[in-house]
């Protein structure tokens, strides 16, 4: 047994005061607490096993833990040692399963599955572990996961109009649960027994907006509440034919308005080659608008959070649509540069300069000499796109966003 000394009290703890080497005091029934020489205050427990003592376990740290809880933890584990059982073993144990929990493990796979891989790769994996997998299944141990778990995970998902950010979760955690079982740290796949296509299809996307859906998508984006600057990007995104983080990201220094230009920097863009946008006259008149709104700051779309000069989140304008719920349907933003491709492709325009204007990639000897041969027909095409746009958003219900002459 060990030896018995006077009970501390907080008021004694509180006087305590560091040496220039570390001490310790007891408490009572093998409770230590231990003065390190930079002030900080450790509770510890010195107990014997079949006659052999041993080292002092930790308990924590002094105020964090209290008198009364420190004394707690030490009669549980007196409680082991009078059983013939290893207070350490058992500290062990509960190390490991908090190490083997599925928010724990789940980090450590993270970062080894995005290490070398693309930036937009990294923000899905973090967004769908960090804000979908963790909160609902981060604290199980790996080996309490069930099938039944994950299904109603995907199924949260798929409730909130995601249904493929569904079936990449699953894939997600089904590779995880390989890693896991690989090391020996599961001996099943939960996510193996659900099969994909009873969660979603990856078949490819093919949503072109009629002409009468653009205007109902435009008129229920003016007539709405959101911010006038997100009416503006959205407009924009339609009518430049540009993806959604070209825009958001973009940068003032970028724009020649006078000679109604936008140049893109190659790495902005998705096939890192430079991208030269021409400025239809909507398109001049939104981005002047804009510039009254940006104030002084150098993107087009500055954050309204936090203090650092930073353009708004990649979700904005996602975030911003979901919320109109317009009576467009399985419409993603997205689907505004497959619309202008379809449309100005039934118009007549030549396929090559749409796809140039697209930033997509001519193949064969064509694509080498395209860049100055298609600059006119581009800007004619973007032209055509905003007046046809336009054309849909006639006869709103909302005050006209500007005349044209």
């Amino acid at each position: 047994m060990p030896r018995q000394g006077t009970p501390l009290t907080d008021t004694k703890i509180r006087s305590l005061r560091p040496k220039e080497a570390r001490y310790r005091v007891s408490d009572t029934g093998g409770l230590l607490l231990e003065i390190m020489p930079s002030g900080s205050k450790i509770w510890r427990f010195r107990y014997q096993l079949h006659g052999v003592r041993h080292p002092a376990l930790t308990i924590g740290s002094y105020p964090e833990i209290g008198l009364a809880d420190a004394r707690k933890q030490r009669d549980e584990w007196a409680a082991l040692v009078a059983r013939g059982e290893s207070p350490k073993r058992v500290v062990q144990a509960a190390k490991a399963e908090k190490r083997n929990t599925v928010a724990a493990f789940g980090g450590e796979w993270l970062n080894d599955q995005i290490e070398g891989k693309s930036e937009s790769y990294k923000t899905t994996m973090r967004r769908l572990m960090e804000k979908d997998v963790f909160p609902l299944l981060g604290k199980l141990p790996l080996t309490e996961v069930k099938p039944a778990d994950i299904m109603d995970l995907c199924d949260r998902i798929k409730s909130r109009g995601s249904p493929k950010m569904a079936l990449l979760t699953r894939n997600a955690l089904r590779r995880m649960y390989d890693f896991a079982i690989a090391r020996q740290l599961a001996e099943t796949n939960p996510a193996a027994a659900l099969v994909a296509r009873f969660i979603a299809t990856e078949e490819s996307r093919t949503r072109v907006l009629s002409p009468e859906e653009i205007g109902r998508v435009l008129r229920t984006i003016y007539a709405s509440d959101i911010r006038r600057a997100l009416k503006l990007a959205l407009h924009l995104l339609l009518i430049t034919m540009v993806r959604k983080s070209e825009l958001i990201e973009a940068r003032w220094d970028e724009f020649d308005l006078d000679a109604a230009l936008w140049n893109i920097p190659a790495e902005r863009m998705k096939k890192d080659r430079p991208h030269r946008v021409f400025l239809s006259r909507q398109a001049l008149e939104l981005l002047r608008e804009l510039r009254s709104l940006s104030g002084h700051s150098e993107y087009l779309f500055p954050s309204t959070r936090g203090a650092d000069e930073r353009p708004i989140s990649k979700s904005t304008l996602n975030t911003a649509v979901r919320a109109l719920s317009m009576e467009v349907q399985h419409f993603v933003l997205h689907d505004f540069r497959r619309t202008a491709s379809t449309h100005l492709h039934e118009m007549g325009h030549s396929s090559d300069a749409i796809e140039m204007a697209l930033a997509h990639k001519i193949k064969g000897i064509k694509g080498v000499y395209n860049r100055a041969e298609y600059a006119e027909q581009r800007r004619e095409i973007l032209q055509a796109w905003a007046d046809f746009v336009h054309a849909q958003l006639e006869g709103a219900s909302v005050t006209p966003l500007f005349k044209l002459a």
